[in-house]
Formats: C-alpha cells, structure tokens, sequence
C-alpha cells in the first residue's frame, strides 16, 4: 500500500510455522491491525480475531444516525474473518499468560500465540448521576427522548457536559450544534450550553479549527464554557456547577460523555483505572510478545483515527517479529477529525503532541476516503464495501488528498475551503 515503508533488502524469513498471531477485539484498532498484518505479512502470519460481537459497528456515526438516519454501517465480524483471512473465535480473552504465550478465553479456549494484540477498548459509565449519559449502547435512545421534548417545548435549556479524564470531546460538539439545528427546524430556540475541560473549543485541533468551531457554536447560538468542571444537582430540573468559580446554570436536561474505564485481560499489567502502557510501537510495558492499540491505552484522547494508528504502528512491529520486510514506524500521532455541525461537515487536521500549534480546517475533505475515521486500511475497506454511502465514492475529487500520502505541507492551500 502507498505510504508504507518497506525493507526489501532485508532477507525473507522462512519457517514451517506461520507465526501466530491473536487480535482481541474486533473495533477499528482490531480490524485495522488484521487489515494491516494480512497486507504486509501475507502468509508468514496465521490470524486469529477474538471478538463476541456479530457484528463490527462504525461508531464514529452514531452521533449522525440520530440525526441523519441510516448512517451507521454495520459489517458482520464473519465477514471480516472472510476478507482478512482470519479465523473467528466470537468470544472474549479473559486472561493471558504471556510466558507461555496463551490467551484464554471466557469460554475457556487456550489461544496460543507468538503475537498477541490487545484491541479490546474501554468500558463507559456514566460520569454524572443527574444526566444523560450519551453512549454507544443507548444513548441514542435517551437523545431522541430529549429531542422529543424539546419540540414539544417542555426542555428549553439544555446543558452538554465533557467530563474531565480520558476521553473524545467531538461528540459533544456535535449533539450541541445538531440539536440546536433540528430545533430550529421545529420553530424551537432552546438555550443551549457546552461545558468542557478544553481551553478552547476542539483545542486538540489546533487555532485554525478553534477558531471555526468557535464561529459555528456562535452562529447556532450555544454558550460555551472553556476550562471547566462540572457538577450536576437535581432539583425540580437540574443545576449544572461551573468550575471555577461556581456558576451555577439551571437546566431543564444535561446530557454528559461517560467515563472511561479500560478493560485489559487477567495478567495484563494495567493502571488504576484499567488502561495499558505501551511503548511509541505498541508493546506493553512488562510483556514480551503482547502490544496494544485503540481507546484501551494509556493515552489521553481516544479516537478511532488514533486508534488506526496505533493499530498501525503495532501491526509493522509484529509483522517485522514475523520476518516480513518492514521497518517499523512508531506511532506519531495525527489528528484528523470530521465533524457534523447539522448543516454540513468541517474537516480537521493536526499533527498532535506539538503543544498547540495552526492546524488546518476545510469544509472540503484533508483525506481520501473522507470517512469519519481516517485510517490506512480500514477506510478504504469500509469505502470499498459500500460506495452509496454519503460522502464516498471510487476515487477523490479535486482537494481530496489521499491519506496514504504525507499530508503536511500539501494541506495548507486546502485550509478554508
């Protein structure tokens, strides 16, 4: 694939053993990393996924299912199995004994491998005992409540809560500004308030995108609320603290992110609240012959672009572990984010870890295939599956830069657009 740097002066490793490897989850990280593994390793890797989900589900969507329809794909992991040639065990490692390579399962299924790769993502609970908590389980549901009711006029102040601690602020930006936007569309002006720990609005992204997100929560008339920490009290409605300095908002609803919580296997070492250290490719601290990608590691923004690059820079080192003529990458984080305002799609792309740094900001898509997550191979694999969905088609139009190519330099003349 274009973008990936190979080794091929570097002699072909022979064995009569493919060497295994195990992938425990199948989200964007997992599938990426099969995705990644089956292209650079070939049949030098025997591949096995762990997952006891059916089906793999584009969660960066559902913010825009709610509001959209028929927006969120959903790809059977039988299908995945079939396209990466890898078996499916539709069940979950429990434990891993990492000195004799086994990872076992609920099920009680001993997974030998010589590579295992944790991709089993986070648990969410709610952060607020007097909110709704907005979730990839049912926060769609509790949203659609809410909407309900402020057509009919019963809630017309609505507070969205980031909660402080790891996590992904861009939804909250979007179930503002597209609540706001459906209101309008029902002849509703709800006051509608953002509350986040960020300095700035999508800070992570750089001042160019701060400053149009700024402009976009203006024009649809949401109060934002920058360097704060919220407590939420339930009264008759509900009162949302500000810190600091203890404002106090009377609300008639809060919707708030969950926290996050890691979930690593028994024998894995973890921190407090479960998410893994790894080095800049992926191995876990501690362990010889097990890395770790996507929302489940120690790093302070979970984001399924990051994820797929984390993915990415884990699968090179185990190929490499494999003898395939790769020279590992570390993972070097790039933000690239879409977010839905309602009224169209604003394209963001920043090279994190700089401390602050311009950034760039398009209506026009940075990347190609434009998906909501910009991932190697998983983006073209879920465009390749379904080229009628909104947004994708077979090839980029003019502004449309392939991600497989460095961005840098190139998207500076798209910023603005």
């Amino acid at each position: 694939m274009p973008g990936r740097r190979r080794a091929p002066s570097v002699p072909a490793m022979t064995s009569t053993t493919p060497f295994r490897v195990v992938v425990a989850g199948g989200g964007v990280a997992g599938i990426e990393a099969l995705l990644a593994l089956h292209d650079l390793a070939g049949d030098r890797v025997e591949l096995t996924l762990v997952d006891a989900q059916p089906n793999f589900v584009y969660k960066p969507l559902l913010v825009a299912d709610l509001f959209l329809r028929d927006r969120v794909r959903h790809v059977s992991m039988a299908e995945v199995a079939r396209d990466t040639g890898v078996r499916l065990v539709p069940d979950v490692v429990a434990s891993v004994d990492d000195g004799d390579r086994v990872a076992v399962t609920q099920g009680g299924e001993r997974l030998r491998y010589d590579a295992l790769l944790l991709a089993t993502g986070v648990t969410s609970v709610p952060a607020y005992r007097h909110a709704l908590t907005w979730d990839e389980r049912s926060g769609n549901e509790r949203i659609a409540g809410l909407l309900s009711d402020i057509e009919q006029g019963h809630a017309r102040r609505v507070a969205f809560v980031v909660p402080p601690g790891p996590g992904w602020p861009l939804p909250a930006y979007e179930l503002a500004l597209m609540t706001a936007h459906q209101a309008w569309d029902a002849q509703q002006r709800p006051q509608i308030t953002l509350i986040t720990p960020e300095p700035a609005p999508l800070a992570v992204f750089g001042r160019a995108a701060t400053a149009a997100i700024r402009a976009e929560l203006e024009l649809a008339g949401i109060g934002f609320h920058g360097c704060s920490y919220a407590d939420v009290e339930k009264g008759h409605a509900a009162t949302v603290v500000v810190h600091p300095g203890m404002r106090r908002i009377d609300v008639d609803r809060v919707v708030a992110l969950p926290r996050l919580l890691g979930r690593p296997p028994a024998g894995v070492p973890a921190d407090a609240t479960g998410f893994l250290a790894v080095d800049a490719h992926g191995k876990v601290h501690g362990l010889r012959h097990v890395w770790a990608a996507g929302d489940g590691i120690a790093f302070p923004v979970k984001f399924g672009g990051l994820a797929a690059e984390q993915a990415d820079a884990a699968a090179e080192a185990i190929a490499a572990s494999a003898g395939a003529a790769v020279v590992p990458r570390p993972f070097r984080p790039v933000l690239r984010g879409q977010l839905l305002t309602g009224t169209s799609a604003r394209f963001m792309r920043h090279a994190a870890g700089g401390g602050g740094g311009e950034g760039v900001v398009s209506r026009r898509p940075l990347w190609w295939p434009p998906g909501k997550v910009a991932g190697l191979w998983i983006g073209p694999y879920l465009a390749a599956r379904d080229r009628t969905a909104p947004g994708e088609a077979a090839s980029a139009p003019d502004g449309g830069i392939p991600l497989q190519t460095d961005l840098g330099p190139a998207l500076e003349g798209a910023a603005g657009r």
